[in-house]
């Protein structure tokens, strides 16, 4: 998308948000001393915009794109220091802009979690930054050193829910929390496993649909719930395109709110992208996947 329409988007809702600050309503407080040059709509959407480029590092990007071709759609740069001092400002703004990106409840929903290594294994002891929030844990690809992020999403590939944790938080346990709005089915892996987790979400109305470990018993599965457990390449497709396209894991960061900040304007990214990865479920196909009241 052009980063005219990105900068109007976002620009639009600084203001919305500025008539709610200035209400009183949002309860954020400003820094006492003189306003930046360049304002918070113009950082969120350098930021955003920087997980829709190419550019794997965002020191490069800012001075070899924005300083060098968008000086005049932001004509009121600074310094890559100054922009590096801004960001940590954008966090309150950056997570309800995350929450209005949202997509729609369909009634069908995916959930599953990714690692976010801070650090390699052999560089645990001596690194600092996360030293106070990040875990150890372990993954169907090994131990890491970081953080777990849960995502849920539904069939046309929107996000629904996000919630960080260390690294060490089971995945089943961010569920009830993350699954309070939601209804109808909700398809995870052999990770999600959990009778009372089951019955918890069935008494609100959401059924928790899993494969079944090879050592438990056979049980009758209806074939709709059996289907969609084959289509969970859906949400493990986003979390490679967030990966690898938008770049929400990498080693370099140097500050834990400046790590957030980074992780959410990856997730606004994706939410923009033209197109995400969907079932395409018609009107018919979701009549056959009855929700639960």
């Amino acid at each position: 998308m052009s980063i005219l329409k990105l900068f109007c988007h976002v620009d639009d809702f600084c203001q919305w948000l500025t008539r709610w600050e200035n209400a009183k309503l949002l309860g954020m407080t400003r820094k006492r001393g003189p306003a930046p040059r360049m304002s918070m709509s113009e950082v969120m959407t350098i930021l955003i915009h920087f997980h829709q480029s190419h550019y794997r590092d965002f020191k490069a990007y800012y001075r070899q794109q924005v300083c060098t071709h968008m000086r005049s759609e932001f004509p009121a740069l600074v310094s890559y220091t100054r922009f590096v001092e801004l960001i940590p400002s954008t966090l309150p703004a950056m997570s309800l802009y995350l929450r209005v990106r949202f997509g729609q409840r369909t009634g069908v929903a995916f959930i599953d979690s990714t690692t976010l290594s801070v650090c390699h294994n052999k560089r645990i002891g001596r690194h600092r930054v996360f030293a106070d929030v990040a875990r150890r844990g372990k993954s169907s690809m090994g131990w890491f050193y970081g953080f777990k992020l849960h995502l849920i999403v539904n069939d046309q590939g929107e996000l629904l829910a996000v919630q960080l944790t260390p690294g060490n938080i089971d995945d089943r346990k961010p569920v009830p929390q993350m699954t309070k709005k939601l209804w109808g089915k909700l398809v995870g892996d052999r990770g999600y496993l959990s009778q009372t987790l089951f019955e918890q979400l069935f008494a609100r109305g959401l059924q928790l649909i899993t494969p079944l470990r090879k050592n438990m018993q056979n049980q009758l599965v209806v074939l709709e719930d059996k289907l969609l457990t084959r289509k969970r390449f859906v949400i493990e497709t986003i979390v490679d395109q967030l990966k690898n396209i938008s770049q929400i894991e990498h080693t370099r960061h140097r500050s834990t709110t400046n790590f957030i900040v980074n992780l959410i304007a990856g997730l606004i990214a994706y939410t923009w992208q033209a197109k995400k990865p969907s079932l395409h479920l018609s009107d018919r196909d979701m009549a056959l996947l009855p929700a639960l009241v």
